[in-house]
């Protein structure tokens, strides 16, 4: 691959306790003004899952680790362009995610993939949310 003059280096971003770190994943990366999460899952600040069975419990922690990502890259939930939402049943949990994307997203347009997938990476989690955002 070329190199190209003035691109912007990858930073890694990272939380107080970076819940990711021990899987060796970043909780995202920033690239000049764009800011790429990685999947934020219901869990806590050491990597706990939180609200077993409890889908609008892990979806408000999984959008409370996402804002927390995306702010400390300097974006923030009302400048994500694009958001990935992975569930383990879509029939069941979309209008409860469609209710919490409303309290938690501003009033604005972005693309939003709504993703049913057999299993997420802990056979807990119900839910998972990606995103990219744009540096405010």
């Amino acid at each position: 691959m070329t190199a190209v003059s003035g691109a912007s280096r990858p930073e890694r971003v990272t939380a107080e306790n970076d819940w990711y770190s021990p899987a060796g994943i970043a909780l995202g990366v920033r690239v000049g003004d764009l800011v790429f999460t990685s999947g934020q899952a219901p869990v806590d600040e050491h990597g706990v899952t939180v609200g077993r069975g409890d889908f609008e419990a892990q979806a408000r922690r999984a959008l409370t680790n996402l804002a927390t990502v995306l702010d400390n890259a300097g974006s923030g939930l009302g400048h994500v362009v694009k958001a990935t939402v992975f569930v383990t049943d879509i029939a069941r949990h979309q209008d409860a995610f469609a209710a919490l994307r409303a309290q938690y997203f501003t009033a604005h347009a972005f693309a939003e993939s709504f993703v049913e997938v057999s299993s997420l990476a802990d056979p807990d989690w119900l839910i998972e949310i990606e995103a990219v955002g744009v540096v405010a």
